[in-house]
Formats: structure tokens, sequence, C-alpha cells
């Protein structure tokens, strides 16, 4: 399926977001922050060649290789090409960031056999962080901040408060569906008033085209309709299969990865049931499950 090349946006001096089109599985949005000096890179991408790619938009910015790398959790599509940049560069990356990534290993090649990742060697954060952490970037304040739990256990939001510009990782998906499978639904709900609160100008999504606040109260319609199908399902005793395929999505229905309804609805059912938040779900069940929504054609990496 071709794609439209990657493109560089530059939201405030210094600052600059790298837009993977079209968004989709394995296509994520990184950046960069730079005085000239330093440099300081937001997530990787999830091939070798999207990765010497990104470094090849650094260079062309004409500023310094990264010496500091920020993943903002540990998937594959953002963290792949972290190797690419080291060892000159250190990785940052929340607690749990590193110890998801290093139990997950080479998972997107399980799920993606057909895709080639090229030569990937799992290179997890080297300096991890608890609730926050700040990086100086000359004169620029770079605030990495934990939300809890929410698209996974180990999310970092990068916020930049001089330039007004958030980083959001994958707790946001510009024009496509969000994806709670290894996270929480509540959480993301909580995640989404942290980032409100910044009062950020400039959203730059873990996957789409940049955006606005906006996309905060999109995103919170779409969370919260998750929960009120899975409570209405679950009392009807209904799979979030048969929860999954009954709903009409609505106003959501034009976003990209609809399938991942599903695997929202697993995630609301264990929930509902008591589950801790991020509780690990079975994801081959959560997979084939996509897998029909999808019209029986297995999710395909767009990378």
């Amino acid at each position: 399926m071709p794609v439209d090349d990657p493109y560089l946006v530059q939201p405030a001096p210094g600052v600059y977001a790298y837009v993977q089109p079209d968004g989709g599985w394995c296509l994520n949005n990184a950046g960069f922050v730079s005085d000239g000096g330093r440099t300081l890179l937001v997530d990787t991408a999830a091939t070798e060649r999207r990765a010497l790619a990104l470094r090849e938009a650094v260079v062309a910015a004409g500023v310094p290789l990264p010496r500091t790398v920020v993943n903002t959790h540990h998937h594959g599509d953002h963290t792949y090409g972290n190797s690419v940049f080291t060892p000159e560069a250190l990785i940052l990356g929340h607690d749990n960031a590193r110890t998801e990534q290093l139990a997950a290993g080479h998972q997107l090649e399980m799920i993606w056999p057909a895709t080639d990742f090229g030569a990937i060697a799992i290179t997890a954060p080297d300096l991890t962080y608890s609730d926050r952490a700040t990086v100086h970037v000359g004169g620029t304040e770079v605030q990495v901040v934990h939300p809890g739990v929410a698209h996974t256990t180990g999310d970092s939001v990068v916020w930049l408060p001089r330039q007004r510009v958030v980083f959001t990782g994958d707790l946001v998906f510009a024009g496509g569906t969000p994806f709670l499978a290894m996270g929480s639904l509540a959480g993301s709900l909580r995640a989404l008033e942290l980032l409100r609160s910044l009062d950020a100008e400039t959203v730059v999504p873990g996957h789409g085209p940049l955006t606005d606040p906006s996309a905060y109260d999109s995103t919170e319609r779409y969370l919260r309709y998750v929960a009120e199908l899975a409570r209405e399902g679950r009392a009807k005793g209904l799979t979030p299969l048969e929860v999954a395929r009954q709903a009409d999505l609505g106003e959501f229905a034009a976003w990209r990865e609809s399938e991942r309804l599903v695997a929202n609805v697993h995630r609301a059912y264990a929930e509902l049931a008591g589950e801790p938040e991020g509780a690990p779900l079975d994801i081959l069940a959560v997979l084939t499950d996509m897998t029909v929504m999808n019209g029986g054609t297995p999710i395909l990496c767009h990378a």
C-alpha cells in the first residue's frame, strides 16, 4: 500500500515534528528539539530504513544528531529505530517503558512477519524515571511527564512550556482510532485531563497530522462511547466481538483502524471486571478479533 513521504513541520523555532503519512499501523510521528548545539529526539521509527530517513531529516534540518532520545512508550513503531541513534544518544523513557520494551522484544516481527523491519537491535531506555523528568536543550526546557497508565503502562508526554508544543505519543491519534489493548480506558481519560492542563497550542499526536487541543475532545468522546458500549454489552452477556460487530461508529466511522474498537472493548470489559489498569490482555485473542473486524484480513503494517 503506497503512502506519502514523511515531512517536517516546524511549529516553533527549533522545534520540528516529523510526520509519517498516513499515520496507520507502524507509521508513527517523531520530532526533535534543537538549539543548534544540542538536539533531543522524540521517538524513532518502526523500521531501520525509516529510522535512517529520520536521521537524515535531522541532519538536513542543519542541527546536530541527538544526544538524547525520549521514547513516549515501548511500542516498536516508536522505538525500533533507537539503535540507529545509539551509542551517541542516551535513551530516556519511563520505568515501565523499559520493562515493557524488553519483555516485548521483536514483537512486531511476530505480528507482521512479511514486513522488512531491517536490522533491529532492541534498545531499551538507558535512563528511566517514575513521575517526571526535565531535560534542558540549551535554553529550551523539555518536560517529560508520566500520565499514569493510558495507552500503555509506561507512557511519556513531552511538553515544551515556552513553545507551548506537546508531543502526546499515542495518547492522541489524529484521524485514527485510539488503542487501549495495553493500557487503560479510565487512565486514558485521566491522561486527557493532564494534557488539557498544559494548555498547549500545538499538539503533535503519535500518529496523523499536527492538530490542536480540540483533538482531546474528540478522543474523549470516543473513549466514553467505548465505555458505554462495553457497559451495555456486558450487561447483555455479549462478547467484545459481538459488541463491536453490532456497534454504530457514527462520527468515528471515518477514523483509520476502526477494527481497534474490539480491542478497546476487551480493555473496557477487563476494567468492568475489576482488573487492574494495564493488566495484560490475551493479545492473541485481541488480534484475532481485530482480524475478524477487518473483514477477515489480518491488519497490515504500513511501514
